[in-house]
């Protein structure tokens, strides 16, 4: 199926919206000469995703249509499709939507489509429970499955055994992050989590953690970055000492991010689920010490424990409480973990992530 006559792979990817995170290693893929890309997105934006629209690329589209929300989960409708059937290779990141839907089933028998995506949530019941089942069998009519980490990897392949699985995590430009880093640790030490302020990131039990080491004794400090949502209520069960040294910065476009990791020595994610997480990306990336819950998909593939950081079990005060003392208790050990996460960085590139692409590319049209 290669295009001998012009050399080049015509690949075409649809994913839900322009994340300034995937939009990194879609450039990189446009860089190569063998690649003739086209993106396209089912929407311009996302009210839980408020990045800052950005012009779009030459290889770059946005659909017609509109989605319905139903919890967390969200089911997009397009229209006016361009013709898939000349493409090499199809790309689709996401299966709770309408669109994808629409060209697995008729399209993937005529052209390689290659889904692409985090660990499958299972957990749901009744009707919704239901409707995932029933849109994730349409997977079995893919090529094979890219999946977004280890954890993903290992789900993918347990539940289609017969599909080639290809385990190509997120990457993003991390050159922000990584320039013009301070002396770690300072003091006091400051924590910082950055996400959405929602029971799943965990931030209730990181608050709680950081209260025990404010009410031992400890001197720290915790930068907050995101999304308010729960926070007020959050803060409100707290003690005014422990209030006191916690700074709530908002929400910021990801060009403001880098600043904010620079001004922290620890970097915490205690997400009681998370697919990928790719603030654990920009962590390492700034140099900082991360300490991840389990339920954090991308803590498999980028953090070394005792290394560059650690895990702790979902939901386990005392043991992320523990794991902060060991850091705040050893600043030779954040100043260890902060250099280790700087050479750990150095693979995170999106110029590896687009050679993946590339290479899984070669070998299906090859």
């Amino acid at each position: 199926m290669l295009n001998l006559k012009n050399n080049f792979i015509k690949v075409i990817f649809y994913s839900i919206l322009p994340s300034p995170y995937q939009r990194d290693l879609f450039f990189e893929l446009s860089r190569y000469p063998e690649i003739d890309l086209t993106v396209y997105y089912l929407e311009p934006a996302c009210a839980d995703s408020p990045w800052p629209e950005k012009t779009l690329q030459s290889y770059e589209r946005i659909l017609p249509g509109f989605h319905l929300a139903w919890g967390l989960s969200r089911f997009h409708f397009n229209w006016h499709f361009p013709s898939n059937t000349q493409a090499d290779v199809v790309v689709l990141n996401g299966y709770m939507n309408l669109t994808t839907q629409l060209l697995l089933k008729l399209q993937a028998k005529q052209v390689p489509c290659i889904f692409w995506g985090e660990k499958m949530v299972g957990n749901s019941q009744g009707i919704k429970g239901k409707l995932q089942k029933y849109l994730a069998s349409v997977l079995n009519n893919c090529y094979g499955i890219a999946a977004i980490g280890t954890q993903a990897q290992q789900d993918y392949q347990q539940r289609f055994r017969d599909k080639p699985i290809f385990n190509i995590p997120y990457y993003c430009d991390l050159t922000p992050f990584s320039q013009n880093l301070p002396q770690r640790p300072r003091n006091p030490v400051t924590i910082l989590f950055c996400g959405q302020m929602i029971a799943r990131k965990g931030v209730d039990i990181l608050l709680q953690a950081f209260n025990n080491l404010i009410q031992s004794g400890y001197n720290a400090n915790l930068l907050l970055v995101g999304r308010e949502a729960e926070l007020p209520q959050l803060l409100e069960k707290l003690p005014e000492q422990t209030r006191q040294k916690i700074e709530y910065a908002g929400f910021q476009p990801p060009e403001n991010l880098p600043k904010f990791f620079h001004q922290a020595d620890l970097f915490v994610l205690p997400s009681r689920y998370d697919g990928w997480g790719v603030v654990v990306n920009q962590a390492i990336g700034a140099g900082l010490p991360v300490i991840c819950s389990d339920g954090v998909g991308s803590a498999y593939d980028l953090i070394n424990r005792g290394e560059n950081g650690d895990l702790f079990p979902i939901g386990d005060t005392q043991a992320l409480t523990q794991h902060l003392i060991t850091y705040l208790s050893n600043s030779d050990m954040i100043k260890s973990a902060s250099l280790a996460a700087i050479n750990k960085s150095a693979m995170l590139s999106p110029k590896i992530g687009a050679k993946k692409w590339v290479n899984v590319f070669q070998k299906i049209v090859i």
